[in-house]
Formats: structure tokens, C-alpha cells, sequence
């Protein structure tokens, strides 16, 4: 493996180990407190779109920095949105 590709390979574990590390930080921080007081709803629902782009756009179907980093972490975004809406006021939801 050449010294580029040694790079180009590191390179990929940042976001698969960065993306998720701080999605889950914001997971657990909403879980414990039951308040998603701030939460943007619209934010966290377009981070997940964007990551299920990175995951087609990257073209690596079957590496684990792609699975993990982007749809992996768009699992994570979807779950922030959902539990957000669960935890609005009845009144807030429709």
C-alpha cells in the first residue's frame, strides 16, 4: 500500500468514527434528559438525507467507514428526529 492510499484509507475512518461519535453524543444527551428542547427537527432530518447522499455519492456500497459513518450515522439522525417529536407537547405535533 502506497504511503496515498495509506492516507486516503485513514482519511475515510475520520468521518466514520467523527459522524456518528458526535450524532450518538447528541442521542444520549436528549435520552437522558427527556427534553429536546432546541432541538432542530428540520436539521437533524437534513443531516440524515445528506449522509444517505455521501453514502451513494462515495460509490464504497460495502466498506465499513461508509456504512457505519454515513448510514450508520443517518440511523442516528432519524432517531433524534423521532424521539424529538415524541417528546413535544401533544399541542406541538400536528
Amino acid at each position: 500500500m502506497s504511503n496515498s492510499s495509506l492516507l486516503v484509507s485513514l482519511a475515510g475512518w475520520i468521518p466514520a468514527v467523527v459522524f456518528p461519535a458526535a450524532t450518538g453524543w447528541q442521542l444520549t444527551k436528549i435520552l437522558r434528559s427527556k427534553n429536546a428542547a432546541g432541538i432542530s427537527v428540520v436539521t437533524w432530518l437534513l443531516f440524515g438525507l445528506a449522509n444517505i447522499g455521501l453514502y451513494v455519492y462515495t460509490e464504497k456500497y460495502l466498506t465499513f467507514q461508509s456504512i457505519f459513518g454515513f448510514l450508520g450515522t443517518a440511523l442516528l439522525d432519524f432517531i433524534i428526529v423521532a424521539y424529538t417529536i415524541y417528546l413535544r407537547p401533544k399541542s406541538k405535533r400536528a
